[in-house]
């Protein structure tokens, strides 16, 4: 029997449950290094919405942070990002097909997964304090939005706060300079072999284990808590983003992932089927097709405040995940794994604190085994 698909309220604020990884680094891309916003915005969409279809789960389709980060730090021309995500969609589609990714994920012990979990909690609420710093009166008022509506079933807190947010923009003047210009479609993208290589060499081979270990392996184990009857595989994860990444970034796509932030963060604000992943499809195609040269006014002008109070409570709750694992297991093992696990995370990234994890595990696994 095939799962539900439905569309209500709570769908529709689970979809605005990642906003705060997606707009930033969507006006970075925008603003920094001038890709399309409509191809971006269109291909996104498309993604979510064949996500939705497919798992009729919610999904979280995300920017790769490690490539958009240096990209738009290093001001890389549209070109180049285009190129790394196809590099990138070829790997994860090696990587699946090959049963590379099945193997790595069965021999990752459960406390790294959760320690990817906890690091990836504790990273996201210090990066929402860094938003909420910017209007801390805002932000405050934000969370305890989020606090008083999480459990209201007919006014999720995120359908408040996003309102809240625009109304904002709106008394400020800032949506004063949204144009509506026309239909905008996107443009097919050339690649070379040259860029889909100089990309991987700049960014893309350091994404990988980011990306295996956040978007795929944490993912994965996080729908099983969600949904414990759900068959979605670390294998279907890759080969997703495979797909994802050979075809949209053809048409103006940035490399794209999943990620168990942003999953977190659909779940927290509502969602529970893929109708959240339609729903933000749809709005993204819409913004797209409409209002493609004012997306990166309308994402750059609303309030850092709420954004870092949505990201603040989805930390709040992968943190508590892995402090509810680390109480109720009370392993010595266990307990220190996830501890090394954050602390890489937190000292270098989210791969260093997967090597931490594994080396703690094993190394404490042997030394009991030889007693």
């Amino acid at each position: 029997m095939k799962r539900p698909i439905k569309f209500n309220i709570r769908e529709l604020a689970g979809s605005m449950g990642d906003f705060g990884t997606l707009f930033p680094l969507a006006v970075g891309y925008i603003a920094i290094n001038g890709m399309d916003p409509t191809g971006l915005l269109i291909m996104i969409g498309i993604a979510n919405i064949a996500t939705g279809l497919i798992y009729r789960l919610p999904m979280p389709i995300e920017p790769m942070k490690v490539i958009a980060v240096t990209a738009i730090a290093q001001q890389w021309e549209p070109s180049l990002i285009h190129a790394v995500g196809i590099s990138t969609g070829i790997v994860w589609i090696i990587m699946a097909l090959s049963g590379l990714m099945d193997r790595i994920a069965a021999i990752v012990p459960t406390s790294v997964v959760k320690g990817i979990q906890t690091g990836l909690g504790v990273m996201l609420s210090l990066q929402a304090l860094k938003l909420m710093s910017d209007n801390i009166v805002l932000g405050i008022v934000a969370l305890l939005i989020i606090i008083l509506f999480k459990d209201n079933k007919y006014l999720p807190s995120a359908i408040v706060l996003v309102f809240g947010g625009i109304l904002l923009m709106y008394f400020q003047g800032s949506l004063s300079e949204v144009v509506y210009k026309g239909i905008n479609l996107p443009k097919f993208q050339l690649v070379s072999l040259k860029d889909m290589w100089q990309g991987m060499v700049l960014a893309g081979f350091a994404q990988i284990p980011l990306t295996a270990t956040n978007a795929v392996i944490a993912t994965a184990a996080l729908i099983k808590d969600y949904w414990p009857d759900s068959d979605v595989s670390e294998k279907q994860l890759s080969a997703n983003m495979g797909v994802m990444n050979l075809i949209l970034p053809l048409f103006g796509g940035m490399p794209l992932c999943h990620g168990s932030g942003g999953l977190a963060g659909q779940y927290t604000f509502g969602a529970r089927t893929g109708g959240t992943n339609i729903i933000e499809g749809g709005l993204e195609i819409l913004l797209g097709l409409f209002l493609g040269s004012s997306i990166a006014i309308i994402f750059g002008s609303f309030p850092s405040g709420i954004i870092g109070a949505m990201m603040f409570f989805v930390g709040y709750k992968l943190i508590l995940r892995g402090y509810k694992a680390y109480l109720l297991d009370g392993s010595k093992k266990n307990i220190l794994t996830i501890i090394a696990t954050v602390i890489g995370a937190l000292i270098l990234n989210m791969a260093a604190g997967f090597i931490f994890g594994m080396v703690v595990y094993y190394l404490i696994d042997k030394i009991e085994k030889n007693k």
